[in-house]
This record gives structure tokens, C-alpha cells and sequence, in this order.
């Protein structure tokens, strides 16, 4: 049987079933609260969906700069940012089959890039995912005080809401986020799609032509590969089902690749839909207004549509942080198994719900949103530059896996991934210096001090790992004396209680009263009192010149020095109401606090609790 300080130190998780799906203990009635295709869409690519609303407008607003030749790219641009994606789709589809366990780039980096670079990529992906709480629920609340302006005064306090809204819904299970989600995500990419289609076959207004003759020695390499580096916000989110794999229902592997096909194909359709009309309505920035609005006015008139488009954008971005709530908590216990993490991170509660990385998740993201007062725009331009680092690794990792692998077709398969760790690791770099200045600079020194927290807590662990001797076959355990020191104060039912549960645990029992020299009055009552009760227990008086409680009864104990093992028995009151626990003194806090601290002895904290008066007994009444 394992001690409980080496499960403390060992978390167990149900690891995958040797066929790929579940294990059995994964079954049954846990299952029921994992995710289907159409949950997994839902619950975990939200992040994705929603960037169709500012990855096309990145893409024209720089295009923009060099004028009509510039916006003549936006569809080659946009068919590359599409060919990324399903570089990327195909490649997390292969991950999935590798690593069911989730993780994502972590995973595949651990296996086959070393642990350091493993590492780098779990930084990335928690920082995007705290990112892309952040930017998510600020982009929601901006939309929304954008068209109710009498809200902006309250915008912090908006956003703090709607985060409370999404991380009460996660901690009823990705399930019940999933259930919750559904309709919003099928009203938006339907009203996209809906813009899209009737877009096609609308005439367009005759408008300027666009300068054609640019040519791209006109508008630049490196404006391109700006435009493309921006519009590749529409890829975040892409790797979070490969992360999340343990939260669908079985057979998990095939669910999770048909919801990254399913995703990798409303995605582009999404994104090439739109680039095809921003170029045939001659679309272009202007203030106040978006380039999504632009296009769905266009498309579909100043009506209802245009409204319900709009609507449905503002609610799909503030809920798109539920992306990161389905991916994180996984990744964190992935880490905490490794003992890169605390392994509170690696507990599980009903309903297949990480509860600390939900709520660690939430509460470091509330405070980027208080810290930026809630703005947008502020957190967009550290949004990107954490994915294409994960982006990178988990392609490259790829293709040292096919090599090491060789199945059939794995040639084609290693050339696919090396050309997509080239196209990202450019866009990594094109992203970090064109907005360094601009915050890039934040995640630039985030990454590295993510990565030594790791190293540092892995290397705690191991340091008590060895001092425990986990691993190692101790000596048979053997029986001593010991001696218990229950700490009193006074004479009470308390101090009997305490003193009653001491003569059943140790061979010796020592009562201990800290005595101040200034209250010698106390001391006459307390000995007169403990003479009368006479408990046929040794009471030591320690005195406490400085009227400290814990630095006394530390010295009384280290002079115990006999080879019995200590136990000090704390007893405490626990009172009827919750609302009584102010009332206590906490004597007993420290006194645990100090013993624990500076001495080897075993500190036991006794709860007595106060029992409700006994009703008064009725007197029947006598006749006279």
C-alpha cells in the first residue's frame, strides 16, 4: 500500500487503453460527461471559429498600407494562411493517433525533442491559452459596450461577469459546456456562411478597380509576410482538440480526428468565403466599423441579417475562451504528471473536470483583464506569438517521429510537416518583431521564466522524491515509545477531551502551559484550578518572557531529546455556526505554524465541537 506522502508525490491518472480509446476505468458513467464530434466542435474550437472575425481584418489593415496593389493580395494571402491550416490540420490529425494522452506539442516534443524543448512548447501553450481568455472575453464586451455605449465606464466589470458566466459552466464539466455552446457556435458559422453564399451571387456595386498592375516587387516581401503573420490569428485555436483528446468520449482517436477535419473544413471555407468577398466588394478599413461588417452589409443589406450576423459574433467571441478551458486543464495535468507542475493539477472531480486548472485559469486571466482595464486592443499583439512557437515544435517533433516510424508513406508525410514547421517557425519570427514594441516583448521574457518555473518545481519534486526514498525498498518499519504534549490553556472539557485522546495515542503524555510573567495572577488561578482536577498528568510550565506562544513550546520540545518520537496534540473548538470561526484565537494555528517549522515533532489538531444545548426538559405542573 503506497503512503500518503508517496501519493502525494505520484499522482495516478487512468492512462489509454492499449487498443487507443479509453480505458476501461474511462467508461461507463464518466463517459457520459465526455464529448461527441459535435461537442468537441462546440466545446473546443470556439477560439478557432470566432478569429474569422479579426484573422481577415489583420490581413486587409496591413494590406491596406500599401494601398489598392496591397489589397490585391488579400486572396493569395489568405488561400496561403489556408494552406497552412491544412498543413496543420493534417499534422495535429497525426498527433491525436500519436499521443491519445493529449498535450498537443508538449506531448509530441516530450517524445521525441527533449524535455527543455518540451517545455518551451508548454509555455507557449499556456500562454496562449490565458491569451486567449483574455483577448476572447474583452473582444465580446467590446462589442457589445460598442453598441450599447452607456456600458463602457463598465467594461472591467463586464468582462469579469462573462468570465464568471464561462468558468461556472466548466466547472459543471466540458460536457455541460459543450451542451452549452452548441447553439451559439451553429447560429454563427451559419450566419457566415450565410453572408458568404448570398455574396456570391449578389452584383457588386461598381466601385474603383484595384491597382492590378501591383506587382509584388511593388508591395514587398516583407509587407506580405507581415500581412500573412497577422492574418494567422485565425489559426489559434487549431491545436487545442489535439490537447483536449482525453475529454472525448470513445473511441477517443477517431472522434478527435473527425472534430479536427470537421474544424480544419468550416475554417477554410470560412476564411476563403471571405477573402473572395472583401476583394469582389472592394472592401477596406474604416473606423467605427469592421471588416466583417462590412462584408455581411454588403452581402446582406442593412437589415436583419446584418443584426443577427453582428449579434452573433459579439456572443461567439466572449464565449470563444471556452477553447482554452477544454485545453488547459489537460495540458496542466500532463505537466503535473511529469512533476513539472503542483500535482493538485493532476485531481480530477466529478465530471471529468480539472477544478485548479479551471480556476488557476480563470483567476490569471481576470487579472491580465484588470491590469489591461479590459482592452482589446491592448492584448491582440501578444495574442499569436506564443501559437507558432507551439506550431513549430509540434511539426518538427512530427517529422522526427515519421523518421524514427517509417510507415508507409512516410516520406511525403515528413516533407508536409517540414514545410509546415518552416511556414511557422517565419511566422513566429515575422510576428514576434513586428510586434515586439508593441507587448511581443512580454511574451518574449514570459516563455523562458514559464520554462525555469517548470525546471524549478520538477526539481523540488525529485529533491523530496530522494529524501523520501521513493523507489527504494525501506527497512521493516519497527514500534517505539513515544510521548504526547497536548498544549493547555486552561481547565475545560476541552482540556479533557484532549487529554483523554493523548493517553490512547502515546506511552507518555505531558501537559504544557506557556506561563507570562506578567499575569502571575492567571498562573495562581490556572494551578489552583488544575490542583483541584488533578487529571494524573505532568503539567510543565514554560515560561515566555517576550509573551511569544510557539518559540517556548518549540524549546520545551527539541529539549525532549530521549529517541521517543513527539507528537503535540493540538485541541481546538469547532464551533456550532460557520459564522463562529472569527471568534477563535487561533492559538492553534500557531502553535502548528512554529512546531512544524523548527521542530521534527508530529503535530495533531483535535476538533471538538461544541454540542447544542440539550432542550429544558418540560416540569409538569403539580395540582393543588
Amino acid at each position: 500500500m503506497q503512503t500518503a506522502a508517496a501519493q502525494t508525490l505520484e499522482p495516478h491518472e487512468p492512462g489509454p487503453h492499449p487498443s487507443g480509446g479509453a480505458a476501461p476505468e474511462d467508461r461507463g458513467a464518466g463517459d457520459r460527461h465526455r464529448l461527441t464530434v459535435l461537442g468537441g466542435l462546440s466545446a473546443l474550437s470556439l477560439d478557432a471559429m470566432a478569429s474569422v472575425a479579426y484573422g481577415p481584418e489583420a490581413v486587409v489593415l496591413v494590406l491596406a498600407t500599401a494601398g489598392g496593389a496591397g489589397l490585391g493580395f488579400t486572396l493569395p494571402v489568405t488561400a496561403a494562411i489556408a494552406a497552412l491550416l491544412g498543413v496543420l490540420v493534417f499534422s495535429y490529425r497525426q498527433v491525436i493517433a500519436a499521443f491519445p494522452d493529449g498535450g498537443g506539442a508538449y506531448a509530441v516534443a516530450k517524445a521525441r525533442l527533449g524535455r527543455r524543448t518540451s517545455l518551451v512548447a508548454a509555455a507557449s501553450l499556456v500562454i496562449d491559452y490565458v491569451l486567449n481568455v483574455a483577448v476572447s472575453v474583452a473582444a465580446g464586451v467590446a462589442a457589445l459596450t460598442a453598441a450599447f455605449p452607456a456600458l463602457l465606464p463598465y467594461t472591467v466589470e463586464l468582462c469579469l461577469v462573462v468570465l464568471a458566466l464561462i468558468t461556472g459552466v466548466n466547472l459543471r464539466g466540458v460536457a455541460h459546456s459543450a451542451r452549452a455552446f452548441m447553439l451559439p457556435t451553429a447560429v454563427f458559422v451559419g450566419s457566415v456562411v450565410l453572408v458568404i453564399v448570398v455574396g456570391l451571387f449578389r452584383d457588386a456595386p461598381a466601385a474603383p478597380p484595384l491597382e492590378q498592375a501591383g506587382t509584388l516587387r511593388t508591395v514587398g516581401v516583407l509587407l506580405l509576410l507581415r500581412a500573412f503573420a497577422s492574418g494567422c490569428a485565425a489559426l489559434t485555436g487549431v491545436e487545442a482538440i489535439a490537447n483536449a483528446v482525453p475529454s472525448f468520449k470513445a473511441p477517443r482517436i477517431r472522434r478527435a480526428q473527425h472534430t479536427e477535419l470537421a474544424l480544419g473544413g468550416i475554417l477554410g471555407v470560412l476564411l476563403i468565403g471571405l477573402a473572395v468577398l472583401i476583394t469582389k466588394f472592394d472592401i477596406r478599413p474604416v473606423d467605427g466599423t469592421t471588416v466583417l461588417a462590412q462584408v455581411t452589409n454588403a452581402a446582406l443589406g442593412h437589415g436583419v441579417g446584418f443584426y443577427a450576423v453582428q449579434v452573433s459574433t459579439t456572443v461567439l467571441l466572449a464565449l470563444a475562451a471556452n477553447t482554452s478551458f477544454g485545453g488547459l486543464p489537460v495540458l496542466a495535468r500532463l505537466l503535473a504528471a511529469d512533476h513539472f507542475l503542483p500535482h493538485v493539477f493532476a485531481l480530477r472531480a466529478d465530471r471529468q473536470v480539472y477544478r485548479y486548472g479551471v480556476v488557476v485559469l480563470a483567476v490569471v486571466s481576470a487579472v491580465i483583464l484588470v491590469l489591461a482595464g479590459g482592452d482589446m486592443n491592448t492584448l491582440v499583439p501578444l495574442f499569436a506569438i506564443g501559437v507558432f512557437v507551439g506550431f513549430t515544435v509540434a511539426q518538427t517533433g512530427m517529422v522526427r517521429h515519421w523518421l524514427a516510424h517509417r510507415v508507409p508513406g512516410w516520406r511525403w508525410k515528413v516533407a508536409v510537416n517540414a514545410v509546415g514547421a518552416a511556414l511557422t517557425a517565419v511566422a513566429t519570427v515575422v510576428t514576434l518583431g513586428a510586434k515586439f514594441a508593441d507587448g511581443g516583448w512580454i511574451i518574449a521574457v514570459a516563455l523562458p521564466l514559464l520554462v525555469v518555473g517548470f525546471l524549478r518545481v520538477h526539481a523540488a519534486y525529485a529533491r523530496m522524491g530522494r529524501r523520501l526514498g521513493l523507489g527504494v525498498i525501506p527497512a521493516p518499519p519497527r514500534g517505539g515509545t513515544s510521548l504526547v504534549v497536548v498544549p493547555v490553556h486552561s481547565v475545560s472539557a476541552l482540556s479533557k477531551e484532549a487529554l483523554c485522546a493523548a493517553m490512547s495515542l502515546g506511552d507518555e503524555v505531558v501537559a504544557v502551559r506557556v506561563v507570562y510573567p506578567d499575569e502571575p495572577a492567571d498562573m495562581v488561578r490556572f494551578r489552583a484550578e488544575w490542583e483541584a482536577w488533578h487529571p494524573d498528568v505532568t503539567l510543565a510550565l514554560v515560561d515566555a518572557p517576550h509573551r511569544d506562544l510557539g518559540r517556548p513550546l518549540v524549546d520545551f520540545l527539541r529539549a525532549q531529546r530521549s529517541g521517543r518520537r513527539v507528537f503535540v496534540l493540538v485541541a481546538e473548538i469547532e464551533p456550532e455556526h460557520l459564522w463562529e470561526r472569527v471568534l477563535r484565537n487561533q492559538r492553534g494555528a500557531v502553535i502548528d505554524r512554529a512546531v512544524r517549522r523548527d521542530t521534527d515533532a508530529i503535530v495533531c489538531r483535535m476538533r471538538y465541537r461544541l454540542a447544542p444545548p440539550e432542550p429544558a426538559k418540560a416540569v409538569p405542573l403539580q395540582r393543588t
